[in-house]
């Protein structure tokens, strides 16, 4: 699914009201009749019938607050008791808003204008008795901070032990950043039209959203699927990358890759990054290790061979050759997990550059060694897919820039980094972004805090290796590997909550996300 600035969407729905004739009336009442179908289905799951339920709905002059008091008419008609409190005087109302007001008030719907300490009274007396919370006060115009006046009302509507439905964005978070600043409604579910917007996934967007149900409005399907939208949200759909294995198959066919990582003190990096390519079904997997670590590592990973390299308790720029010679058969390469920064080592990093044509990944300690000569990525243009891992401190090394610019800009950092290296950059956080060469980017929603913890990055980077080694292609093999990652940090959840499991349990996880996958869920 793709996902929107503001301005796009604006874009969409001028082109469809102009080229299908679709009254901008009829969109607001789809949009408020969407609101209407979730706030039903909330109130159904907590056995309260709509007939016998309170709304309290925040309203603003614009749009949004038009899409509110079109909510309130229809929930007022289903029999809800509805107050409505605005923070726009009558006259403020224009256009389809304006048509809602008068709506609202040709039903009879109870209506304040609020501007004084006695609709304050009002509106903590209407919270505490409401079955839902609609806020409909700014939509995804909605820039800078809050007036005054809004944030305290707004503190109110946090503070309330009820259920709070945003329409479109929650007000106080910008649409395309999904930056706050003081203050932003908290909700608990926010309903958006067309397509997802980007300050749902972006900055601290997604924890003041809360869960996201996009409607289409009756735009149509192919506005919604056009090709100049570059910026996507990870579903389910990533299914359709799972290679499918023959039942003549065997650990040939199921591909071959060549992970080169570990160093004394961080061998648990390099045996994570091997169970977890394992655990995502490569067929062969071979370790490139230093010398001095081979058997222990061979006995803590005994499914995988290990291959021992120049060097005691970390690599040094001899181990080329006994990379070179693995990579001979293999499909994809990893390196980097507990690498160690041997100077020497950007001796290997560039061979590896320059001379493997099979699909890399840079993780870890390979970036920290490659952000001190970063122009050897220029070597690698042209000579096979490459796949950057970083996290934002990596990221900024990379760049040259903070970390604080980084998360700043993480959207647009990630895909001129694409675009100018060439390469598939996965910058991770909390809405991991995969960006592309061709400036496409993909933010993936699955994942949760307790993947906050040592070894979960060694893990992903395992689990794109066996991916690329199965012939996934490279763009997809990178989605799949982070979506799945994710996935399977959220099927933990139900047995530890929000942390307290290790990166060696996401490991063991991923073959059951995988399948649930398969199997839809």
């Amino acid at each position: 699914m793709r996902v929107v600035s503001a301005q796009q969407m604006r874009e969409l729905e001028e082109r469809a009201i102009q080229d299908f004739g679709i009254p901008s009336l009829l969109l607001m009442e789809n949009a408020a009749l969407a609101v209407v179908q979730e706030i039903r289905q909330m109130l159904e799951h907590r056995h309260i019938e709509l007939s016998e339920g309170r709304a309290t709905v925040f309203v603003g002059k614009g749009n949004n607050g038009g899409d509110g008091l079109a909510v309130a008419r229809h929930l007022l008609i289903l029999g809800m008791d509805i107050t409505v409190y605005s923070f726009a005087r009558v006259e403020e109302f224009k256009g389809d808003a304006a048509l809602n007001y008068r709506l609202y008030q040709n039903t009879g719907g109870k209506l304040f204008t609020i501007d004084g300490e006695k609709q304050r009274r009002l509106a903590r007396i209407s919270l505490a008795q409401a079955d839902v919370i609609i806020d409909a006060i700014y939509g995804t115009g909605f820039r800078g901070a809050l007036p005054s006046l809004i944030e305290e009302y707004v503190e109110e509507i946090n503070r309330a032990q009820v259920p709070v439905v945003a329409v479109d964005i929650p007000s106080g978070v910008e649409a395309d950043t999904g930056k706050i600043y003081r203050k932003a409604i908290i909700a608990d579910t926010t309903v958006t039209f067309g397509l997802p917007k980007l300050g749902h996934f972006l900055g601290v967007g997604p924890e003041y959203a809360g869960r996201v149900i996009v409607d289409p409005i009756s735009i149509p399907a192919r506005y919604l699927d056009d090709e100049t939208l570059t910026t996507f949200i990870l579903t389910g759909d990533v299914r359709q990358y799972l290679p499918i294995r023959s039942l003549q198959g065997h650990k040939g066919t199921h591909g071959r890759g060549v992970l080169v990582a570990g160093s004394e003190g961080m061998t648990g990096a390099a045996l994570l990054a091997g169970k977890a390519a394992l655990r995502s079904g490569i067929g062969l997997l071979q370790m490139v290790v230093p010398y001095g670590l081979a058997e222990g590592m061979d006995l803590a990973l005994i499914e995988a061979t290990v291959w021992g390299a120049e060097g005691e308790k970390a690599l040094n720029g001899n181990a080329w050759s006994v990379i070179y010679e693995r990579a001979e058969k293999a499909q994809a390469l990893a390196i980097g997990p507990g690498l160690g920064q041997d100077p020497e080592l950007l001796l290997v990093l560039e061979e590896v550059l320059r001379n493997l044509s099979l699909p890399v990944i840079l993780d870890a300690d390979a970036l920290n060694i490659l952000a001190k000569e970063p122009g050897i990525l220029g070597w690698r243009q042209g000579r096979g897919p490459l796949i950057l891992t970083p996290h934002p401190g990596e990221m900024a090394r990379l760049c040259g820039c903070t970390t604080e610019e980084v998360q700043a800009n993480r959207l647009e950092l990630a895909i001129s980094k694409a675009v100018e290296w060439e390469s598939i950059i996965i910058l991770k956080g909390a809405i991991t972004i995969i960006a592309a060469p061709d400036g496409r980017a993909f933010l993936n929603p699955t994942g949760n805090p307790g993947l906050g913890t040592g070894g979960t990055g060694d893990v992903l980077t395992g689990s794109i290796l066996a991916w690329l080694a199965q012939g996934v292609e490279p763009l997809a093999a990178a989605c799949l590997g982070v979506y799945l990652h994710g996935k399977a940090a959220d099927q933990l959840t139900g047995e530890f909550g929000l942390s307290g499991y290790t990166a060696g349990e996401v490991a063991d996880q991923l073959p059951k996300a995988r399948r649930s996958l398969e199997n839809n869920h």
